[in-house]
């Protein structure tokens, strides 16, 4: 199943719907109690999940026809994760390229909630602040039930779904900087969806392809399966010291190809369009702007 929060415009707030093919049902118009977002789901728990796929399924074979999703807008894939975890060097090439050390232990760090945007939403930012924006194309993976100190075997099955991050990074700020929170975390810079499918369609995180295509241009083109720690070792090693709650999104790390370290640099400029996709999951288009 795809869940995704789409409106009719900027004026509404977006709802919850799942989507079919090129058209989505809104779950408020099917269902009673409907849950009012992603994480009202993941916080009602499995029966949850499962009411859901028999009241669309059953919407469906009375004749409920999805709106096209062609003509809705749509807000970040997640609206109220309680951690948004973020995973460094977890690539060899891009550690690389940006020749940062590979550690022994994961490099984690945060990033905060006012940089969710939507696909084919705007980020925008102050040329004072940045010079040197550039992207990333990511997995992403939300954690389904309280995971503390699972096992690299059962980790995956804590796993609600997977969605599609663009982890925009002001390069200036982060090597300025000791703390990468900052330089990742302006406004719109954590564009995510443009659904989140559920684990159940992923036969192998491990074997996803991610793209970066920067105004008609493929610029990152790598596997998942390039990861330095998988996502299993990734929810293993974070639930050893923390519960890891329903909601929670982990990015997982992006591939080579960074426009830091092209010769010359290519950074994400006014009126620039960045489109990083996950094969299996979908595209995830920002529209840029420098103020």
């Amino acid at each position: 199943m795809r869940f995704a929060h789409l409106g009719i415009d900027a004026r509404h707030k977006p709802r919850l719907a799942v989507v079919l093919g090129e058209g989505a049902i809104f779950l408020d118009e099917v269902m009673d109690a409907a849950p009012r977002d992603l994480q009202d789901v993941l916080e009602r728990g499995d029966d949850e999940v499962a009411r859901i796929r028999s009241i669309v399924d059953a919407a469906v074979s009375a004749g409920r026809e999805p709106v096209p999703v062609s003509g809705l807008r749509h807000a970040s894939a997640v609206l109220r994760p309680p951690q948004i975890i973020a995973i460094g060097a977890n690539y060899a090439a891009h550690s690389d390229e940006l020749k940062l050390r590979v550690e022994k232990a994961a490099t984690v760090f945060s990033l905060w909630p006012n940089s969710l945007a939507g696909h084919e939403g705007t980020t925008s930012w102050p040329a004072e602040l940045s010079t040197q924006v550039d992207y990333e194309a990511e997995l992403g993976v939300i954690i389904g039930r309280p995971a503390r100190d699972v096992s690299v075997r059962d980790a995956l099955d804590y796993v609600f779904g997977y969605t599609v991050v663009n982890d925009i990074t002001a390069r200036d700020l982060q090597f300025s900087e000791a703390q990468w929170s900052r330089c990742k975390s302006f406004d719109g810079f954590t564009p995510t969806g443009p659904v989140v499918i559920t684990a159940d369609e992923i036969a192998d995180p491990q074997d996803l392809w991610l793209t970066t295509n920067l105004d008609g241009h493929i610029l990152q083109d790598a596997s998942t399966g390039d990861m330095v720690r998988s996502v299993a070792e990734i929810i293993a090693f974070l639930s050893r010291s923390a519960t890891l709650q329903p909601g929670t999104l982990i990015s997982t790390g992006s591939p080579g190809g960074a426009g830091y370290s092209r010769k010359p640099p290519i950074f994400l400029g006014d009126q620039a369009t960045v489109t990083v996709s996950v094969a299996g999951i979908g595209s995830l288009t920002t529209y840029c702007r420098i103020l």
